[in-house]
């Protein structure tokens, strides 16, 4: 990634609340798992749990990206898009 993309996409971070949420919820979910994962041992729940953790935070990556991609397009392509 370039540095003039780093820089839209913080400045889109910065502008977009819903990618704050989504940015704020990832996050959660890292300390969530990194909690888990701090854990000598997990139980089967444990496990289940942290597999549903990491399912949900790539959902979110995913969407997050989705939703930058959307935003970086050029506004005539967005239109033949959407």
């Amino acid at each position: 990634m370039s540095f003039e993309t780093g820089q839209v996409r913080q400045d889109l971070f910065a502008q977009d609340e819903n990618l704050r949420q989504l940015a704020a919820r990832h996050h959660a979910l890292e300390d969530q798992l990194s909690s888990l994962q701090q854990r000598r041992f997990l139980t089967s729940e444990e496990e289940a749990e942290e597999h549903r953790l990491k399912k949900l935070k790539l959902q979110l990556k995913d969407e997050m990206e989705q939703h930058l991609r959307q935003r970086m397009m050029p506004p005539s392509r967005a239109a033949n898009v959407a």
